[in-house]
């Protein structure tokens, strides 16, 4: 059987092709339609079409921003908020004529990585996405663990300060609001007066007021995944998105996060994915 996978992105929807060997037979990128919910749907359905025409056996997996819930099937904590509330997975069904399984970006980029990537080898891989958004997935000798409310590894929306940055999810003092990609940019405005980009950024911040932004990044960093580990202590610790292409999060950040863990011994390896922006839609291929 083939697997196609769909990786809905906030900027870019990509669908890949695997044959039974998991040889890439087509893979596919176009723009992701902005704030309609009916567009994201055709454009889904579309590049499902496209792509299967010379195919007659496969199974169909989507990775999304965002979680469904178990109680009304509809998607939740998503940061493409036109998805919020909607039944993704329904009316993708109806459309296609076809079962579909789902999961979100963090729990596919983790997947894909535990079974292609930089995981290989370790039973228990935590994923992380630090980008857009932060989020996380679990696995667990090769199998997803989702939770009982499909929301296990979410340590994004962890508090990391009380009473501090708000946050769309409605709390205060998320990870999210620290050390994602927006954050920290708004946090180098707040200190410098520049509007820069990540790239931009680390390419200045060891001069001047820019050692503090990277002092309370790393001590923030530190932090969110020392607790982590101090709940799950996994085996390994994938970094993905965007910020897994700062090289200091592998040395004085890993340094940050090891000072933090309630151990006397402390060795998890912290390591950058393999499979870059293609791991969501890998792991959404790999969907059972």
């Amino acid at each position: 059987m083939y697997k196609i996978g769909i990786d809905l992105g906030g900027t870019k929807t990509e669908t890949i092709v695997l044959d039974e060997n998991l040889n890439v037979i087509e893979r596919k990128r176009v723009p992701t339609p902005q704030n309609s919910y009916d567009d994201i749907i055709n454009t889904i359905t579309t590049l499902v079409s496209d792509v299967s025409q010379n195919i007659t056996d496969f199974s169909l997996g989507i990775c999304c921003p965002g979680a469904i819930s178990k109680q009304t099937g509809l998607i939740k904590n998503s940061n493409t908020q036109c998805l919020i509330g909607k039944s993704l997975k329904e009316d993708l069904e109806n459309k296609l004529q076809k079962n579909i399984s789902i999961e979100n970006d963090a729990n596919c980029f983790t997947i894909a990585e535990s079974k292609l990537g930089a995981g290989i080898g370790f039973d228990f891989v935590f994923g992380v996405i630090m980008g857009t958004g932060v989020g996380g997935g679990i696995v667990i000798d090769n199998t997803l663990h989702s939770g009982r409310t499909n929301i296990a590894g979410e340590w994004g929306h962890h508090t990391l300060h009380q009473n501090g940055n708000s946050c769309y999810c409605g709390k205060n003092g998320c990870v999210e609001t620290y050390i994602s990609g927006p954050s920290l940019e708004k946090r180098w405005n707040q200190l410098t007066g520049l509007t820069q980009t990540m790239p931009e950024i680390v390419e200045n911040f060891d001069s001047g007021i820019g050692k503090q932004w990277k002092n309370e990044f790393l001590e923030n960093f530190g932090h969110g995944l020392a607790n982590v580990i101090d709940i799950l202590d996994p085996d390994v610790i994938i970094l993905g998105g965007g910020l897994s292409n700062i090289d200091f999060l592998y040395d004085e950040g890993k340094e940050s996060v090891y000072s933090k863990v309630f151990s006397d011994m402390i060795e998890t390896p912290m390591l950058k994915n393999n499979l870059g922006d293609s791991s969501g839609v890998f792991g959404a291929a790999l969907l059972d």
